[in-house]
């Protein structure tokens, strides 16, 4: 019998980007098989597609609430270890609630839910099952992304002074400006969306990557968000700044109206000694700014990098690492955490990446509405 980590997924059937994103990285490092899952919500399709990708059918269910009682009816050896939600945002909650209380470890596509109070209904649903449960804040996984925070953390840039990071896209435009789409669009509906769309969906890639890479906590906000039509009930572009202390404060410039851009996320962190800046449209380049000194670039699978960059590159210098590598990046420490292999705590984001993003685009919401005021984030 295979030793892969018997892996399931709701969602991402049919023509899905982000299915399509984590079958690919799931396989990367040869840890997990995808044995089954409910990839539509209608049983005829998700068979379909099941021997579209080349799977068995035997385990292809109509519902969460069969797949949870057919899969802890088998013999521990044979069930599903880890289940991947891959569905709208509103499911995220009560399908990882279920799936907890079933005692099957998680992996979460962000926002991890539509509100914070379901976010800290999961924490403590996590804290009695004990598995293991990550949040696919994709950018994390990046080689070079990885190396930037371990010369953060060891302090090669210094007391960090100044954190300016942008997240551009222009997608949204085609919805925006035509009354009827906008009204049907389930990314502008916050029944299922949740009270944020340009902060819930990127912003809180930006949030959590600062927090990621600085190892500071965010204290206060205040935002400024634009919904571009009164019948708008989302946002779809705004201006954040950031308080880490007194003396330590940032930016965060996020859009999805900014016309022609694709996916343009930069960070730029800015300390006493040096600054690093990083675009995930280039990822395979870090920049490395000191004063009076030429700019340096360093890229992946060089011996410079660190532990942490080299183990998540998988080929050799001079050849580009992608989203599918940053992906399986997190798969891959998913994988060792599930197996109780040691493994650093920078490999995957975790359930309190998740609740500190619902954090995070409650009180971004809040401070619009009151006025453009600071509100400070939980601890």
């Amino acid at each position: 019998m295979s030793n892969k980590i018997r892996l399931g997924i709701l969602g991402g059937g049919g023509d899905s980007l982000i299915g399509v994103l984590h079958r690919v990285a799931s396989v990367m490092y040869d840890q997990f098989e995808l044995i089954g899952g409910v990839f539509n919500i209608e049983l005829e399709q998700s068979i379909s597609f099941a021997k579209e990708i080349g799977i068995r059918t035997n385990r292809v269910y109509k519902d969460l609430a069969t797949l949870i009682q057919e899969e802890s009816a088998l013999p521990e050896n044979e069930r599903m270890q880890v289940i991947s939600i891959l569905t709208p945002n509103f499911l995220h909650f009560p399908m990882a609630k279920q799936l907890l209380e079933g005692g099957f470890n998680v992996i979460c596509e962000k926002p991890l839910t539509t509100t914070y109070k379901e976010a800290k209904v999961l924490e403590e649903a996590l804290r009695k099952s004990k598995t293991v449960f990550a949040v696919t804040y994709t950018y994390t996984g990046y080689p070079m992304v990885r190396q930037m925070r371990e010369m953060i953390s060891n302090g090669l840039i210094g007391k960090i002074q100044k954190v300016d990071v942008q997240y551009y896209q222009g997608w949204i435009n085609s919805i925006i400006h035509d009354e009827t789409k906008r009204k049907n669009a389930w990314r502008l509906d916050p029944e299922k969306s949740g009270i944020s769309c340009c902060v819930g969906d990127i912003g809180t890639h930006a949030f959590d990557m600062i927090e990621f890479l600085t190892g500071l906590e965010i204290k206060e906000i205040l935002a400024d968000l634009n919904y571009l039509y009164e019948d708008n009930r989302m946002d779809i572009d705004g201006t954040i700044l950031l308080r880490f202390s007194e003396f330590v404060k940032g930016i965060i410039r996020t859009s999805q109206i900014a016309t022609g851009e694709e996916n343009n996320f930069s960070v730029s962190i800015y300390g006493e000694k040096a600054a690093l800046k990083w675009e995930q449209e280039n990822p395979n380049y870090l920049y490395l700014l000191e004063e009076g000194k030429p700019l340096k670039v360093l890229k992946p699978g060089h011996t410079y990098n660190s532990k942490l960059s080299l183990d998540g590159t998988k080929l050799p210098p001079g050849h580009p690492e992608g989203i599918f590598d940053s992906m399986g990046n997190i798969y891959k420490g998913v994988a060792k955490a599930i197996k109780g292999e040691e493994y650093h705590p920078a490999e995957f984001p975790t359930m309190k990446d998740g609740i500190r993003g619902m954090n995070f685009i409650e009180k971004a919401v809040e401070s619009h509405q009151n006025g453009n005021v600071w509100v400070k984030i939980d601890e």
